[in-house]
């Protein structure tokens, strides 16, 4: 069974960074499509960022230039490299993969 274990969210100010990152476990992380979908206060999931097992990248308008999505097969581990945070990046952000999977989320306000 898969697992997925985010961490590194956290209160941060306007203009900061974090990385987050997510933990595979039961599969290698480079056998899916894997993404970062974010959920703000009152708002549906939208997809941000995502990975292919080639390693191709798309990302969403809004974090374009912002945002990096990676992954380190060895540590099977995504990330999600952010920075120049605004307040609307505040909210809920899941790891995924395009088969379903989803992790449980992790916590990211973006506050002065």
């Amino acid at each position: 069974q898969l697992q997925l274990e985010e961490s590194g969210g956290g209160l941060v100010q306007p203009g900061g960074s974090l990385r987050l990152s997510c933990l595979v476990s039961g599969n290698n992380v480079n056998a899916f499509t894997m993404a970062w979908s974010r959920q703000a206060p009152e708002d549906k999931r939208e997809i941000i960022a995502s990975i292919t097992p080639g390693g191709g990248t798309m990302y969403a308008d809004s974090v374009t230039g912002r945002f990096t999505i990676s992954r380190d097969n060895m540590k099977n581990t995504l990330y999600l490299q952010m920075n120049s945070l605004r307040r609307e990046d505040t909210g809920v952000y899941f790891c995924k993969t395009n088969t379903g999977w989803w992790g449980q989320g992790t916590q990211v306000t973006i506050s002065s």
